[in-house]
C-alpha cells in the first residue's frame, strides 16, 4: 500500500530530474529542462521524413508519456508537474520544436479539463504564429483521448458531468498513430488511425488505495476492507466502493464492466470479436499478481467471446505508486 514516503530531495524539482535521470539512461532521447519536453535526438532528420506526433500532461504517469519517446511512437512528450497539467507556454514550446512543416504533427492528449485548454490553446497559439507571419495554415491536429467507462455505474445510461477520463488506452493511440506515422501516412492518415483506436478503446480500473503525492502525502485513504472500481489516476472518486474480492470474482466483473458498458456497446452491439488486451499496472501491483489479473482477464474475455489477439501486461500509465490494476480492450 502507498505508505506516503517517497525518495525524493526537493518535490519541486522532482519532475524535472526524474526526466534527466531517463534520458541519462537513453542515449537516443534529449532534454529541454525549462519546458520539461524529452524528445528523439536525432528530431531534425526525423521531421523530413514523417508526421511528427507529441502527447504529454500531469506528471506521475511514468512511463507515460516521456518514455514512450522513440521511434515507432512519439517525437516528443512535454510533461507538467505532477497531476498537473503543463502549461500552454510549455506545449507550444513543445509543438515548435517538432512541427513539421512538410508532413504536419498530431498532437494527443487525455481528456482532463486543464489539458484541453492548455493544449488547445497553445494549437491555437501556434496557428497565430504563421497567420501573423504570413505562412500557410500548418497542418497540426489533435486529439482527445477518453477510454474510462468507469465514471460511472454501468447501470446508469446518463455518465453524469465528469466525462470520460484519458487512461491507459492512451498509449494504444500512441502505438497506433506513432507507427502510421513511421510507415509514412499523410496527417489525415495518422489522425484517422488515432480515432480510430479512441472510439474502440475501454478502461475500467481498480484500486487497492489511493496514491501518495510527493510533498503532500495520501490525499485520503482506503480501509482495510474496501477496495474502489473506477479510481483515476489522479486519485479521483471512482463509481464504487466495495469489499474485497478473490481475483477469479473481482477480475471477471471488471470486464463485465466494460462490455456492458454503454460506450462499448454503442460502439460494438454484438459484444464479440478481435480485440487488444491491456492489463495494465497502476504503479504499485507486485509483478507476481499481475501475472494473476492477465491471465484472469484473458479467460474472462475469451468466456464473453472476445479473442485477444495480442496481449499486453505490464506498467504503462500508473497513478504514482497505486496499488491497482486497469484493463483495456481495443
Amino acid at each position: 500500500m502507498s505508505a506516503g514516503k517517497h525518495f525524493v530531495s526537493d518535490p519541486k524539482d522532482l519532475v524535472r530530474t526524474s526526466l534527466s535521470g531517463l534520458v541519462a539512461a537513453n542515449p537516443h532521447l534529449a532534454l529541454d529542462e525549462k519546458e520539461k519536453v524529452t524528445y528523439v535526438k536525432d528530431l531534425a532528420l526525423l521531421r523530413t521524413k514523417q508526421v511528427t506526433l507529441f502527447c504529454g500532461g500531469g506528471s506521475g504517469h511514468e512511463p507515460a508519456h516521456a518514455g514512450f519517446v522513440g521511434h515507432g511512437m512519439l517525437t516528443a512528450a512535454v510533461s507538467g508537474h505532477v497531476f498537473a497539467s503543463p502549461s500552454s507556454s510549455q506545449v507550444l514550446s513543445c509543438l515548435r520544436r517538432v512541427y513539421s512543416e512538410e508532413h504536419g504533427t498530431l498532437v494527443v492528449i487525455k481528456n482532463y479539463t486543464g489539458d484541453v485548454l492548455n493544449f488547445g490553446r497553445a494549437v491555437e497559439r501556434f496557428k497565430s504564429e504563421s497567420v501573423n507571419q504570413g505562412k500557410p495554415l500548418p497542418k497540426v491536429a489533435m486529439v482527445v483521448v477518453d477510454d474510462d467507462v468507469g465514471v460511472v455505474n454501468p447501470n446508469d445510461d446518463a455518465e453524469g458531468g465528469v466525462g470520460r477520463r484519458g487512461l491507459a488506452g492512451t498509449v494504444l493511440v500512441n502505438k497506433f498513430a506513432g507507427a502510421r506515422a513511421a510507415t509514412g501516412g499523410s496527417l489525415d492518415q495518422v489522425k484517422a488511425v488515432a480515432e480510430y483506436v479512441i472510439s474502440n478503446t475501454f478502461t475500467i480500473g481498480c484500486a487497492l488505495n489511493a496514491a501518495s503525492v510527493p510533498g503532500q502525502g495520501l490525499p485520503r485513504v482506503l480501509g482495510d476492507d474496501e477496495i474502489e472500481i473506477g479510481m483515476g489516476i489522479h486519485n479521483e472518486p471512482g463509481f464504487e466502493t466495495k469489499k474485497p474480492q478473490p481475483a477469479d470474482i473481482l477480475i471477471p466483473s471488471l470486464v463485465d464492466h466494460i462490455v456492458s458498458s454503454a460506450p462499448f456497446k454503442k460502439a460494438h452491439p454484438g459484444r464479440t470479436g478481435r480485440v487488444i488486451l491491456m492489463v495494465n499496472n497502476l504503479g504499485a501491483t507486485s509483478n507476481l499478481e499481475l501475472g494473476l489479473v492477465t491471465k484472469l482477464a484473458v479467460e474472462a474475455a475469451r468466456d464473453r467471446g472476445l479473442e485477444p489477439v495480442r496481449i499486453y501486461s505490464g506498467t504503462f500509465m500508473t497513478g504514482l505508486a497505486m496499488p491497482g490494476v486497469s484493463i483495456s480492450l481495443l
